[in-house]
């Protein structure tokens, strides 16, 4: 029953080593440089595609780009405008970015007739 010196010897971590310390510390890094900025992008194409009115001028994810022409909030579609004449409907997420913006269109108030 003799005790070897491989035995004897102790182990690297039980001398002060570093543990868990690297570990956490990429996980900082990671989240910091990598999953931070990739959910703000997601936010940022959340709100792009919560704000898309008719007659904003879009590019699709596939390269396709129209004029909006129909836009319902309870529905994951929008009718766009690729040609004229041609529309089609395109799932909200496939929207990659919108290129003109515009103005909402206001109504223009209905003038009574004066009678002479």
């Amino acid at each position: 029953m003799f005790i070897t010196p491989a035995f004897a010897q102790s182990g690297g971590f039980a001398e002060g080593g570093f543990g868990l310390l690297p570990i956490v510390f990429v996980m900082v890094i990671f989240y910091f440089l990598l999953i931070r900025p990739q959910q703000k992008r997601a936010k940022q194409h959340r709100e792009l595609l919560a704000s898309i009115r008719r007659g904003d001028k879009i590019v699709t994810t596939g390269g396709l780009t129209g004029t909006v022409v129909k836009v319902t909030d309870d529905v994951d579609t929008v009718d766009v405008e690729i040609a004229t004449g041609v529309k089609v409907q395109i799932v909200r997420a496939m929207i990659a970015d919108v290129r003109g913006k515009n103005e909402p269109v206001k109504a223009e108030p209905v003038k009574a007739k004066s009678a002479k």
